[in-house]
């Protein structure tokens, strides 16, 4: 019973912990999940999925399967060289055999790490390709959401979509398939080997098998968990990052600096909680493996010891020292695939984490979206017609209520009311930005729904109070990928809208830098700059959304002054406050609660000493005493 000693006092710490990561795991698997922590996927459907950005490199992956092949003949030919070498050794031998078996063994080493090299390179050229493509798909399916969508999507969600979460597919195309593949017939050829070379000490080491998969399963509960939460933490702090980044002007107007540190200090400790506790998970598994690795090797060298450490008998075979140095190479190369068997299968469970958050986003159906017969616009009028127009961006909450007007081509409609009245939201229906409720809205008497998105918005131009610009250039940022345009139209459509002056004056001119959202420019500037921007397009309808708010009196008197040369180029429809930049409307619509309350041209509605003559009389004593 002593000389079985050893072998049970292994048994018993094996046991032990064993004990333990059972309790462990049943406790983890009573916890109630984070509310939408769980995938909703199934792994079947994600591979299905992912599998067609792979189909169209197959060759690549062909390749790349054929040169492993070739390198896993070293994993399983090299312990049996070494053990050739001790037997050599052992002996009396010739130097020239030696060198025979040790160049042999180097040549199988070099073309292991060529086909490792090569293997590499392919597969990251690939996985580049994929990630690219992946990238590609989900940006141009996230412009193809409606405002809503977007809404209702934090932009800081949006961008770890498209940058973050493609790199952990890429990883699994370029590693961790391939690796699984590999490691699976690794285990499957060394196992093999084992059981030719000695069947009996191949049982012994088979009998560590059940504790390595035990591990592996309570391993694989605990890693997708802390893995999924440093996923939400990352997201979470991005998302924060955008907004705030955004609005950091504000937060240093209203001396919010401390308050928002304390939310992002918060963030990131619960990111660097869920880290330490990935990091913990792994600093308990890769030692269970190693410890199931050693004890595996003593119970090799107490059997391979035992009787004097020659040619030893274990159940009726014989152990040799060349079967040992063998074995014990066969051990760390049959215990190591299933180290990174476990760790990579957690980490394509992260893949399909991530993989399952884009198909999420690439599954949402766009709200808005062409009809089956819709038909291109080549040119319009611009004639616009509300019929009977109900709208409402929540259920049953009207923002708009039966609204009916018509607009003649080129004539000039402001929309004036109080906040929430509804001006904006008409302005984004005419652009199909939304889908209406009840009622039509027509364009040169078609339906809009009817004509394709792309094709309506062509012909539109708008001009919005919070003018964006790009990083870049002005030329860019006037041109917007507009081609066939040269530099003496850029300056003309400059000119034409009070433009040129200010740019002129600038070092580079039209080369100037634009730095994010153009922060470098004034608001009156930006507005110049999307003025020409619409201007350089040839809109056939304008639309201006408060374009004269927010500056200064100097830059007001050249916006209006463009505003009435770009009455001559179409349609323009205007919401503004001001009421006295809209006195040469054709038309002017006043909106009260989503419902049309007056229209007429400015005189009309002064005339009939309704709600238009009484906001404009308040303006006016306003001014007066503004003046005084």
């Amino acid at each position: 019973m002593t000389e079985f000693l050893p072998l049970l006092i292994v048994g018993a710490i094996i046991g032990v912990f064993t004990l333990i990561f059972l309790a462990a795991y049943a406790l983890e698997r009573r916890k109630k999940e984070e509310p939408g922590f769980e995938r909703n996927m199934p792994d079947r459907e994600i591979i299905r999925r992912l599998l067609r950005y792979a189909r169209p490199h197959w060759k690549a992956f062909a390749l790349t399967l054929l040169i492993m092949l070739l390198s896993i003949g070293y994993d399983l030919l090299s312990p049996l060289l070494i053990g050739d070498i001790q037997a050599l050794v052992k002996e009396d031998f010739a130097l020239k055999d030696l060198y025979i078996r040790v160049g042999v063994y180097a040549g199988i080493l070099v073309v292991s790490l060529l086909c490792t090299y090569f293997q590499a390179v392919i597969l990251q050229k690939t996985g580049q390709k994929i990630l690219s493509q992946m990238r590609l798909d989900i940006f141009s399916h996230i412009e193809s959401l409606s405002h809503a969508q977007l809404n209702a999507i934090p932009v800081g969600k949006l961008v770890t979509r498209v940058s973050n979460d493609p790199n952990a597919i890429s990883y699994m195309f370029t590693n961790i398939l391939v690796t699984l593949v590999k490691n699976v017939m690794v285990l499957l050829g060394v196992l093999g080997a084992m059981l030719v070379l000695n069947y009996a000490l191949t049982l012994m080491v088979l009998c560590f098998v059940p504790f390595v998969v035990l591990f592996t399963v309570v391993f694989r509960e605990f890693s997708r968990k802390v893995h999924r939460r440093v996923n939400n933490a990352t997201t979470d702090l991005n998302t924060y990052l955008s907004e705030n980044l955004s609005g950091i002007k504000i937060t240093q107007i209203f001396n919010q600096e401390d308050r928002k540190m304390e939310d992002f200090l918060d963030k990131s400790l619960r990111l660097q909680k869920a880290k330490q506790s990935r990091m913990l998970v792994f600093g308990i598994f890769r030692p269970m493996v190693y410890m199931l690795y050693v004890s595996s090797n003593l119970c090799l060298f107490y059997f391979g010891a035992k009787g004097y450490i020659q040619d030893t008998a274990f159940l009726g075979q014989t152990i040799t020292s060349q079967i040992l140095v063998s074995f014990y190479m066969y051990i760390s190369k049959f215990f190591n695939p299933i180290q990174t068997l476990a760790e990579q299968f957690d980490m394509l469970q992260r893949s399909f984490a991530s993989a399952e958050k884009i198909f999420t986003i690439l599954d949402m159906e766009p709200q808005v979206v062409d009809e089956p017969d819709a038909i291109e616009l080549e040119d319009i009028r611009g004639e616009i017609t509300f019929e009977d127009v109900w709208f409402a961006y929540e259920p049953d909450q009207w923002i708009l209520k039966g609204v009916s007007f018509h607009v003649e081509p080129g004539q000039t409609v402001a929309f004036v009311g109080a906040t929430g009245s509804g001006k904006t939201t008409i302005l984004s229906l005419i652009c199909h930005n939304y889908d209406i409720q009840k009622g039509r809205i027509l364009i040169d008497g078609i339906d809009i729904r009817r004509i394709k998105i792309a094709s309506l918005r062509r012909h539109f131009g708008q001009m919005l109070q919070d003018v964006f610009l790009f990083a870049g250039d002005i030329r860019s940022n006037l041109l917007l990928g507009l081609e066939g345009v040269d530099d003496e139209q850029v300056w003309q459509a400059c000119r034409y809208v009070n433009a040129d002056s200010f740019i002129r004056r600038l070092e580079k001119g039209l080369d100037e830098p634009v730095r994010e959202r153009g922060n470098n420019f004034s608001a009156g500037q930006r507005q110049l700059i999307s003025f020409a921007r619409t201007i350089l397009h040839r809109p056939r309808v304008m639309i201006l959304d408060e374009a004269t708010a927010n500056i200064d009196t100097e830059t007001e008197v050249l916006i209006q002054d463009s505003l009435e040369k770009m009455r001559s180029i179409g349609t323009m429809l205007i919401v503004a406050h001001r009421l006295s930049t809209i006195q040469h409307a054709d038309n002017i619509i006043l909106l009260s609660q989503g419902q049309i309350l007056e229209q007429g041209t400015h005189q009309q509605l002064l005339h009939q000493k309704g709600a238009y003559h009484q906001l404009y009389s308040l303006q006016l004593q306003k001014r007066e005493l503004e003046n005084a």
